[in-house]
């Protein structure tokens, strides 16, 4: 009896304010069970079937997150939906949760009830997820990816150069992924919003982990090994090389078997250091298509300077695949036609000249559709172009010959009618129209300098030197872009071709001095400019091959296509 009542007691003692432990008892296992009820929903609410328990999400972004890599991919890691739109830790992920009960209030108000309802809101719902991303540093993202875990040497020179801008300049992760998960709508933004939604923030910036670290102190250079595709359509006119990718490649010794030298020229070329260029189709791919941002994810990284060869260099393959096949950037595929032209180059000189050679497989013939007898230009099988420009020429040490290559021009997408509008560059012009706005077209077609403004920009030296050699008339062009394409009045180049084993093989010498109107001058000292171009199968107008802008230097480790002294 006396031990029951001891028990009544203690329960019944006072604890704090005033409150007996029976009843603090009571309420903390009335919490726990609250607590664990209270949580369980919550992680409920927070699973995928939960998400798509409503048909606006499971007929609409459902369908589209299931064929992307975070659905499905080689590691079998999926990222469900909550642990993109959801935070892990509690505050955050209850603010998320009354901000949610909104979506509720429109899904019981039929907002978005319809494909059609919803496609016409689908820009104001990712800008709000975007913004939201933008504000919490990609908090969600960093969950599974974060700069301090990344291994530079493991990724493509792209994602190599923009991950290290990001931790240098301030940039966070939906800065430019979007439309990864789901339907891409950035390209609906304007210029102005893709600019702010992408502008980086000073307090972002971070100290870059050990090991990128040591990828900058190392100059940013990876070595990497060649794919399949530079290993193959090898011969003894091709051959073999190594090089160190990005963002300077440094080209090594060849180690083939001697090719037939070039009118005495070359005795050699087997002793000449050799690059492997793939040349890829372009389709049309403006300059003003490269610099509008909901066009293109990298035009900020080149407004700020960035060059094209930095990202793309290792991915031109399948940029030219992506865009042969109609896909991408081109209105008028031609069936059949590759998308990709390797093309091992070599370089050397004698002090006075510049020797180069080019060599690639020859391609199955691919007619183009509506044109009389499936070719472009029967007389002429190939033609191999080049421009040459110093750094003086906006855009020509970022984009090669890219600057000349406008939206306004023959067969681009916005040839005015009745008007010839040949390539040109920017010092050329008044202003270019990039962006589009306001109803205004794109390009600086109808934008002219003054001719006097254009002769001082000549004598300047602000112009593309232009290299073209036609095999089937055997025709050497040497000309200059500034206002327009000229195709004389240079020093000129001599050529030799032939084919050997499936092989094309062109060779080049050109004086490195000139006092030519509308040459480039070459001195041994200095780096320039250099893209190259091939019209393949009878090819007309644009639809070539080009290649990024690379350096050309002469006994320059550093420079990408190096010509050294025989």
């Amino acid at each position: 009896m006396a031990k029951s009542n001891t028990n009544f007691s203690l329960f019944s003692r006072k604890a704090l304010l005033g409150t007996t432990i029976g009843a603090a008892l009571f309420f903390m296992i009335v919490g726990v069970i609250f607590w664990g009820g209270f949580n369980t929903a919550m992680e409920v609410t927070n699973t995928t079937n939960f998400c798509i328990a409503c048909h606006e999400m499971k007929d609409n972004v459902y369908k589209e997150y299931v064929e992307t890599v975070h659905y499905t991919n080689s590691s079998g890691v999926r990222a469900e939906c909550a642990d993109c739109h959801v935070p892990k830790t509690w505050v955050h992920k209850v603010v998320r949760k009354v901000q949610a009960s909104n979506e509720v209030l429109h899904m019981l108000l039929g907002s978005i009830d319809t494909p059609e309802k919803f496609d016409a809101k689908r820009l104001k719902l990712a800008s709000n997820v975007w913004r939201t991303m933008k504000a919490t540093n990609s908090r969600e993202c960093r969950n599974c990816h974060d700069f301090k875990t990344m291994n530079p040497e493991n990724q493509k020179p792209r994602a190599r150069k923009q991950h290290l801008n990001a931790m240098l300049k301030g940039n966070t992760c939906i800065d430019c992924h979007k439309g990864i998960a789901h339907t891409k709508v950035h390209d609906q933004l304007s210029e102005e919003d893709m600019d702010e939604l992408m502008l980086p923030d000073p307090l972002l910036i971070e100290p870059l982990p050990p090991q990128w670290q040591a990828f900058v102190d190392n100059g940013g250079k990876v070595v990497a090994s060649r794919s399949d595709h530079d290993k193959t359509n090898q011969s003894d006119d091709a051959p073999t090389t190594t090089a160190t990718a990005a963002p300077v490649a440094k080209v090594a010794t060849a180690t083939a078997t001697a090719a037939p030298a070039s009118s005495g020229a070359v005795d050699d070329w087997a002793k000449v250091p050799s690059r492997k260029v793939v040349f890829f189709y372009p389709g049309q791919s403006s300059m003003e298509w490269v610099m509008r941002g909901r066009d293109h994810g990298g035009a900020r990284p080149v407004k700020a300077g960035d060059r094209c060869f930095d990202c793309h260099d290792e991915e031109a393959v399948d940029i030219g695949q992506l865009i042969v096949s109609g896909e991408k950037l081109e209105s008028n595929p031609i069936p059949g036609k590759r998308g990709s032209i390797p093309v091992t180059i070599s370089a050397t000189h004698d002090g006075s000249h510049l020797y180069m050679r080019f060599v690639w497989p020859e391609s199955k013939h691919a007619p183009v559709p509506g044109v009389k007898g499936g070719k472009m230009d029967p007389k002429n099988p190939i033609k191999l172009a080049f421009m040459l420009a110093t750094d003086d020429v906006q855009y020509a040490g970022q984009a090669g010959c890219w600057g000349t290559c406008h939206i306004d021009a023959k067969s681009m997408p916005l040839e005015p009618e009745g008007k010839k509008v040949t390539k040109y560059i920017t010092e050329s012009r008044t202003e270019i129209e990039i962006k589009g706005k306001n109803g205004k077209k794109q390009g600086g077609w109808d934008k002219r300098k003054s001719q006097a403004e254009i002769d001082a920009e000549f004598k300047a030296g602000h112009f593309m030197d232009l290299v073209r050699y036609s095999s089937g008339t055997g025709t050497v062009d040497d000309g200059y872009i500034l206002a327009d394409r000229v195709m004389k009045g240079g020093q000129g180049a001599t050529f030799t071709s032939h084919k050997k084993n499936g092989q094309w093989v062109i060779d080049m010498k050109r004086k490195l001095k000139s006092n030519k109107a509308g040459d480039v001058s070459m001195a041994l000292d200095q780096v320039y400019n250099i893209g190259f171009a091939i019209h393949d199968d009878y090819s007309d107008t644009r639809y070539h091959h080009v290649s990024l802008g690379y350096k050309l230097g002469f006994d320059n480790d550093e420079a990408e296509i190096n010509a050294i002294k025989k």
